[in-house]
């Protein structure tokens, strides 16, 4: 007999493996699947206070589990301590908001019943069913536990395959959410590589989530297209900075490099591109190398760990970085700063005299990288900012906020942030999500729960009246009833406004009854 397939953990800044865990088989994921379908009927009938009651009992075990949490991210991902405490306070702080405000978001709400006024018209959400969630390895607990947590109160059940990658985090969530013993019948957690994912794919849940590459995301729509099952994707990014000639020069650069080197750059809406107007250019990047210089690179376990930036996670992304990087610079790029590895570990990398004929400028890094480009105008800033497949954020710099807002105006992302970098996604009702091959979902707040529910509407009341105007307007030979109602009521020009009372008038005249002849007597012969 075989031995079951495993995945190991390996620690990416010393090359340790510290465990395994078994892969699960096609065959378990469908189990896995068949089972939350018996479970989402149960679990789908439980009042959203009571499933709220429930999560809480999840939020409880997960913040008593801190340490535990960011030891193994650290471990795991190669993250500092204090970055891996950062994602999750992120994750307890969006299931804090979802827990105080689920049940308001997910209450019916009526609507306006127009000429029906006899119906009372409302819209309840109801949830899909079976959700099954495809994580990804760069956040593994945020990106992964709050759809988790947004698709359990929305009253789905979850089947989750996260990223082989992280392999040691992924057994740590499964038992977190096991520690919650009500909870543990409608979760389900299947570890494997992309063949697990493909099976739970084809198992067929009513629902699928995924965070990850635009490339995975293109094969899991192709594959779920045979169950017509739904998708739902968060995908790459190649977010631009641009840095207009009134900004605060010191600042953008301080945040633009902290924006693309936190987290070694494996954040999808990491500053991956930088256009600066002309007159700036010089100052900001000065300003920028000082900046990256100051990053200091390594890893340990302590809590208090003086370094800023670890080592990229596994081996095909640092392939993909060193494919980037000699792409770039075959085609003319200067590196300023950095442009050397030592393992896993990439130093955090300033280049220059970049365009768009390079893959650094064009195609996703997920790496240390500030590739900067000189632009004349904003105009030119604006036009390079959306040459480029990707639209999940854009970040504008520039003192004159009415100026900075018209600017990002014209940018197609899903978010636009003026003066900071990656703040926006630690704003838990602010929707997260992009455009174009970024994907079509969108992440915290009131949308978050609701992408995983599908609405149902009614039209509530008694037997239809025979004075109602609707009854009439259902009638055999009422068509200039309706003609003239409709022109009356949503007519654009007063002509057309006109119209509809003249055909009502003519409607109504017509069908009064006609006036008898006169009956009086005649006048007598003298």
């Amino acid at each position: 007999m075989n031995p079951r397939p495993t995945l190991p953990f390996v620690n990416p800044a010393t090359g340790e493996q510290f465990g395994e865990v078994a892969m699960n088989t096609p065959a378990e994921v469908r189990q896995a699947v068949a089972e939350m379908r018996q479970a989402a009927v149960v679990w789908r009938q439980k009042p959203i206070q009571e499933r709220v009651r429930i999560i809480r009992q999840l939020q409880k075990v997960l913040i008593d589990a801190t340490d535990e949490v960011t030891a193994v991210l650290n471990r795991d991902c190669g993250k500092t301590r204090q970055d891996a405490l950062v994602e999750f306070f992120i994750t307890i702080n969006l299931m804090d908001r979802y827990c105080r405000s689920a049940e308001s978001w997910l209450r019916p709400r009526r609507v306006p019943s127009g000429i029906y006024y006899f119906k009372r018209c409302y819209v309840e959400q109801r949830p899909y069913g079976v959700v099954g969630i495809i994580g990804p390895w760069n956040y593994p607990v945020v990106l992964t536990g709050t759809p988790v947590i947004a698709a359990l109160l929305a009253g789905n059940t979850v089947v989750l395959k996260p990223s082989e990658v992280t392999a040691a985090t992924n057994v740590l969530i499964e038992q977190l959410l096991n520690r919650v013993p009500e909870l543990q019948p409608y979760v389900r957690v299947v570890h494997g590589d992309g063949s697990v994912g493909a099976a739970l794919v084809e198992a067929a849940p009513d629902l699928i989530f995924l965070t990850g590459s635009t490339p995975t995301g293109k094969k899991v729509m192709k594959a779920a297209a045979d169950n017509l099952t739904p998708v739902i994707c968060e995908l790459g990014g190649k977010d631009p900075l641009i840095v207009l000639e009134d900004a605060n020069v010191e600042e953008a650069a301080r945040w633009g490099v902290w924006g693309a080197c936190f987290n070694a750059g494996q954040t999808c809406m990491a500053v991956e591109r930088v256009y600066v107007v002309e007159k700036v250019y010089d100052a900001f990047v000065e300003a920028a190398v000082r900046e990256a210089q100051a990053f200091q690179m390594g890893c340990t376990a302590d809590k208090e760990s003086p370094y800023s930036m670890g080592p990229l996670t596994f081996e095909r992304q640092v392939h993909i970085v060193d494919d980037h990087l000699q792409d770039a610079l075959a085609k003319g790029a200067k590196v300023l700063l950095g442009g050397r590895r030592d393992q896993m570990f990439m130093q955090p990398t300033v280049l220059v005299d970049v365009d768009h004929s390079m893959k650094v400028m064009r195609e996703e890094s997920f790496g240390p990288f500030l590739p900067i480009m000189k632009v004349k105008d904003e105009a030119e800033a604006i036009r390079l900012a959306n040459d480029c497949a990707f639209g999940l954020s854009a970040y504008v710099w520039s003192e004159d906020l009415t100026r900075a807002q018209r600017v990002a105006s014209q940018i197609n992302a899903g978010t636009l942030v003026v003066n900071d970098a990656l703040s926006h996604f630690a704003v838990t009702q602010l929707p997260f999500g992009g455009v174009k091959h970024t994907g079509n979902g969108r992440v915290h707040g009131q949308q978050d729960l609701l992408q995983f529910t599908q609405s149902h509407s009614y039209a509530v009341g008694r037997t239809p009246s025979p004075l109602d105007i609707a009854t009439h307007l259902r009638k055999p030979g009422h068509y200039w009833l309706g003609a003239g109602i409709m022109r009356v009521l949503f007519g654009v020009t007063p002509e057309q406004r006109l119209q509809g009372v003249q055909e009502l008038a003519n409607g109504v005249k017509e069908r009064l009854p006609e006036t008898p002849p006169s009956s009086a007597p005649a006048t007598p012969s003298p």
